[in-house]
């Protein structure tokens, strides 16, 4: 079945402009029976691939050897606010596997933590790559090259067997052949994956159904998935999108974001995986895309939608601070899909 999601930008009364989104719903075989006209798009995971790149740690055995917590783990699949109980996570993994800000090859970026923004603003000679949102999949990327006793010098390099791996593991994880997942390099200074929107809900699906009795695959699926949805303000910040939804919902759903507009959700409860991709990169748009979608599809109780009001209608303010107008989204289908 075939439907339609659009996000409409609002300006008093007057309909200003128009986002369209492509979204591919699949189960962990990859079969689908809804989505829009373009489910197999073919854009990057950004961010939406950090828990597929921490498997390898934690299929390996090297995360139960470091005795690494559901919330250092948690840490490790972030994109995170830089906020100082992030910060102090990372650190503290860190000096652990022995490492330094200086073996980060992340770069460093002002964080969304408006105190940790503010006290780097007065203070720049504290900047370092700790800071930067994916230090967690860094520090994570560490601690799998110190166990496997490759080289941490050069770990972001795409020929470096530690890119390898995650190339292939990241594949796998989502039913596609390495050779046809091509890469580029992320915000972040390491390899990022293209694929279809329905690779990478078929890769969330199986993220949300993994159990710890099939296979070392699954029990490290299952158990990452625990990480994210214990400690979900870990692996995103508080008061932020993801972190909100997998608070609500009680963990009953797996949620990641990427970069330019790519959202992916993994339904536990059915066995579903959602790929939502802006088309043109809007962050904006996706959000309030995925909780109409997840309403349509039967997903959001009337009290969870009530708590995600303002992700799902949010407003637009001028520069007075004046409400001008919200972002509204439409789900065009004849039913709920994927019932």
């Amino acid at each position: 079945m075939r439907f339609h999601v659009s996000v409409v930008v609002w300006r008093g009364s007057i309909a200003e402009s128009r986002h369209n989104v492509q979204v591919a719903v699949a189960a962990p075989d990859g079969a689908f029976g809804a989505s829009t006209p373009e489910p197999e798009l073919v854009t990057t995971l950004r961010s939406a691939a950090k828990p597929f790149q921490l498997v390898p740690l934690v299929e390996g055995g090297h995360a139960e050897r470091w005795g690494w917590s559901l919330e250092q783990l948690a840490v490790m699949a972030a994109s995170h606010s830089g906020s100082p109980y992030h910060v102090g996570l990372v650190r503290g993994i860190l000096e652990r596997i022995g490492c330094t800000d200086a073996n980060f090859a992340c770069g460093y970026h002002d964080p969304l933590d408006p105190d940790s923004r503010a006290r780097l603003a007065a203070h720049p000679h504290e900047r370092t790559a700790v800071y930067n949102n994916c230090s967690g999949k860094h520090v994570g990327m560490l601690c799998l090259a110190k166990s496997e006793g490759w080289p941490l010098t050069g770990y972001e390099l795409p020929d470096h067997p530690l890119q390898q791996l995650m190339h292939r593991t990241v594949a796998e994880v989502c039913g596609m052949e390495t050779a046809a997942v091509p890469m580029a390099i992320d915000g972040c200074n390491v390899p990022v994956f293209a694929m279809p929107l329905v690779a990478m809900a078929r890769g969330y699906a199986r993220l949300a159904t993994a159990t710890e009795s099939v296979s070392p695959r699954a029990r490290a699926l299952a158990r990452i998935r625990a990480a994210i949805t214990t400690h979900p303000i870990a692996t995103d910040g508080a008061g932020r999108f993801n972190a909100t939804l997998m608070q609500v919902t009680g963990g009953r759903l797996v949620a990641k974001g990427g970069a330019e507009g790519l959202e992916c959700i993994g339904i536990t409860s059915r066995g579903l995986g959602l790929a939502l991709k802006c088309a043109d990169g809007e962050t904006r748009a996706v959000i309030p895309a995925t909780i109409a979608l997840l309403d349509h599809m039967g997903e959001l109780s009337p009290s969870e939608l009530m708590e995600l009001a303002t992700f799902r209608r949010p407003e637009i303010r001028n520069h007075a601070g004046r409400t001008t107008g919200f972002l509204e989204a439409v789900v065009d289908a004849p039913a709920p899909v994927a019932r």
